[in-house]
């Protein structure tokens, strides 16, 4: 593969980062690029590996996501070569995450997992982020995995009116 291709890649994967104020997934972030075929998924996954490892985003694994973020050097270099991005491609990104910005935001805020304890039972395990605070976190203990699993489910859905509920009965 030429590194021209590659580069526009990482630029567009930087400059998707820099217009939000908000972690973005790799999977976000591919749904973008893969729906609009700007190339393909493992030459996507090489763009977020080299950005990585250059410094100029950081990456984030939490529960089964991995939540990507803009460093200062990846907005020092977007900022050189921003132009490479064509219009059409950033009115694109623009329009995307515009569109979906209440749902990006909603699926990197509310994490959830369920595991085995070692006592048997299962816990499942809920975080409800803003930025790079954890709101509340909560581990529930459940007698059966079906329970875990519903939970985890719930929590995706609901987490607003438990959190207030919460608040509303701790403040």
């Amino acid at each position: 593969m030429t590194q021209e291709p590659l580069t526009l890649y990482k630029l567009i994967v930087l400059y998707m980062l820099n217009r939000v104020d908000f972690p973005l997934t790799s999977a976000q972030i591919g749904d973008f690029i893969l729906e609009k075929e700007y190339t393909n998924f493992l030459t996507l996954q090489q763009a977020i590996f080299e950005l990585t490892g250059a410094g100029l985003m950081t990456a984030r694994t939490i529960g089964n996501r991995t939540h990507l973020l803009i460093t200062p050097e990846g907005k020092n270099t977007l900022s050189f070569f921003e132009n490479r991005i064509s219009l059409t491609i950033k009115e694109e990104i623009c329009a995307y995450l515009k569109e979906n910005e209440m749902h990006l935001k909603d699926e990197v805020s509310i994490s959830s997992e369920y595991y085995k304890s070692t006592a048997g039972e299962y816990n499942a395990h809920l975080i409800a982020w803003e930025k790079d605070v954890k709101l509340v976190e909560l581990t529930l203990s459940v007698p059966t995995e079906a329970s875990a699993a519903a939970i985890c489910d719930n929590w995706q859905r609901k987490n607003q009116v438990v959190y207030q509920f919460l608040t509303e009965q701790l403040f």
